[in-house]
This record gives C-alpha cells, sequence and structure tokens, in this order.
C-alpha cells in the first residue's frame, strides 16, 4: 500500500523549516532543544481519527500503528520527528525508522511495529480544540503543549527544551553522538517555510579521505579510507559542497592520476586527500550525507 496525499483539511498546514547555523549560541532570546535523527511528521487527530502525514502532505498513517494504539482524544495538531532507537545500540537510528518508513505491505508494517517500535516526539503545538495557534508566540505554545496531558502511549512524548543555554546543550549532544540542536526565538510565530527564525546546528563528524574516482555522468567523487589491510574501502559518493574553483583545482589533476576506468566511473591513484564532514557512518560501514571541505595536503 503506497502512501497518499492526505484528505484531511488539516493536513495542508505547510509545516514551518530551519535555516542552518555553523555554531551553537547563547542566548535568552532562544529556547534549544536536542535535534532528532528522525522524520518531520505531523499529527492530526481531528473528530476521533488520528493521521501522520509529512511535510509534502503525503499520509503515512499506516506506517506507524503502535503510535494509534493510544490516541487523543481532543481535537489537535501538532509537529514532531518520528524515530526509531536502535535495539542493540540503544541509540536513535536513522536507517530504522527510514526502514519504518519505506515499509508497504501491511504484514511487513506489522512485523517492523514490533521489532522496531516508533516514537513519535512533539516539538509544537499548532491547533487545540478547534483554535489556530500558530500565530501565538512560541513561548506560549509551548506552555501549551506543557500544559497537555497526552495519551498513554509510550510512543508519545514531548521534547524538553531549555532557556538561553544553548553552547552547554550542544556540547552535551555532541558528546552523546547525537544529531545536533535546535534554537528557536521565543517570540517566533509558526511560519509554513524556511524562516531564520529557527535555526539547526547539526553536529558534525568530520574525517580525511582518499578521492578515488569521478563520476563521467552526474557530478560526484568516489570517496575511499584504508581497510584493515591498507587497501582502499569505497565509503561513499561526495556530491555536495564541493565550489567552482574547487572543482577546477580537481580537473586540471585527474588526468594525471587516472587508474582505470568504466562505463561510470574514472578511476584515480589515492593520492588526492580531502576532509569531508558527515551525519554518522551507516550500519554498513558508508558515509552518511558526506560534504566536502577541504583538500588536505
Amino acid at each position: 500500500m503506497s502512501p497518499k496525499k492526505s484528505t484531511n483539511l488539516q493536513a495542508f498546514l505547510p509545516p514551518m523549516l530551519l535555516e542552518k547555523v555553523d555554531a551553537p549560541f547563547d542566548s535568552n532570546d532562544y529556547i534549544h532543544e536536542p535535534k532528532i535523527d528522525g522524520i518531520r511528521l505531523l499529527l492530526s487527530h481531528t473528530q476521533g481519527v488520528t493521521r501522520l502525514f509529512t511535510r509534502h502532505n503525503n499520509d503515512y498513517t499506516i506506517q506507524y500503528p503502535e503510535l494509534l494504539s493510544v490516541p487523543f482524544t481532543e481535537d489537535i495538531l501538532v509537529d514532531g520527528e518520528v524515530a526509531c532507537v536502535d535495539p542493540n545500540s540503544g541509540a536513535i537510528c536513522f536507517e530504522s525508522i527510514m526502514e519504518r518508513f519505506s515499509a508497504k505491505k501491511t504484514d511487513k508494517i506489522r512485523r517492523l511495529s514490533e521489532k522496531l517500535p516508533a516514537n513519535y516526539i512533539i516539538f509544537d503545538i499548532l491547533r487545540y480544540k478547534g483554535e489556530d495557534l500558530r500565530g501565538l508566540p512560541l513561548v506560549k505554545r509551548k506552555e501549551i503543549l506543557t500544559d497537555i496531558v497526552l495519551p498513554a502511549n509510550p510512543h508519545i512524548s514531548k521534547i524538553p527544551y531549555f532557556d538561553g543555554a544553548g553552547i552547554a546543550l550542544f556540547k552535551q549532544i555532541r558528546s552523546q553522538g547525537w544529531e545536533g540542536t535546535v534554537s528557536k526565538l521565543k517570540n517566533s510565530t509558526y511560519v509554513g517555510h524556511r524562516s531564520s527564525e529557527w535555526l539547526k546546528i547539526i553536529n558534525w563528524t568530520y574525517i580525511d579521505i582518499y578521492i578515488t574516482g569521478s563520476r563521467k555522468g552526474d557530478f560526484g567523487w568516489l570517496a575511499s579510507i584504508p581497510d584493515s589491510n591498507g587497501s582502499m574501502k569505497p565509503v561513499g559518493i561526495i556530491e555536495l559542497g564541493v565550489t567552482p574553483k574547487q572543482r577546477k583545482a580537481f580537473y586540471s589533476v585527474k588526468d594525471s592520476l587516472a587508474a582505470a576506468e568504466d562505463d561510470e566511473y574514472v578511476y584515480l591513484r589515492p593520492e588526492l586527500k580531502a576532509k569531508v564532514k558527515i551525519r554518522n557512518w551507516t550500519r554498513k560501514g558508508y558515509l552518511r550525507s558526506p560534504a566536502f571541505v577541504e583538500f588536505v595536503l
């Protein structure tokens, strides 16, 4: 069963998106929250019916039966993140929630809901008992959300938030290996587009790799690292973060490093080193969301 466009009128509220900043900061004008490494979903409970939908308005309610087992009793529309915990490490696992997100057959969804239960973490409230709250300041919406008693469902919770101390929170998040933090202006209203009043700070991991290939078609550099035997192990494709000047520098030396080629790649001797930043490593040992930072001499 494929996801479909939601027919719930509340689903047509576009979510508020975040801008990126490079570093955490302290400010009494902001609250700061952990950034959950999951998938953004809006949850609507209207006239006894609960729906979950993405920011592109696709209905994913069927994917998460455990979130419906004890539903809300009041009409409500909340914004949050759905995430899974790795049963072996106990850490939030993006690959697990993607497995849940992409499941379509009913029997697979049921098995995964038992094996990899999803958790819905609420960070904002947009409507309650028929009242549109988006025009209220964030701190007021947080007060309303704090006072609401959630259903007795162990898979639904509220995100903690902290006043002013963004740097200390980021340090704690980094020590735990989480994705990052979010800083939100206290008096921000909820707008349906990207806004500089909501900021995300990613806890990047920086590593050195070798560029061992170049795509012949769409742009992409093959990234590799030495394995335990000293051989080069491919770990992903770099497509992001490369400036025109850096591309030009690469192409000026590419031909001199060429060792072989096939229909897709020109393969290079492992002599060109670069620093990349990644969200983390995948379970199969690949770079997740690698972005080029600089060449390493």
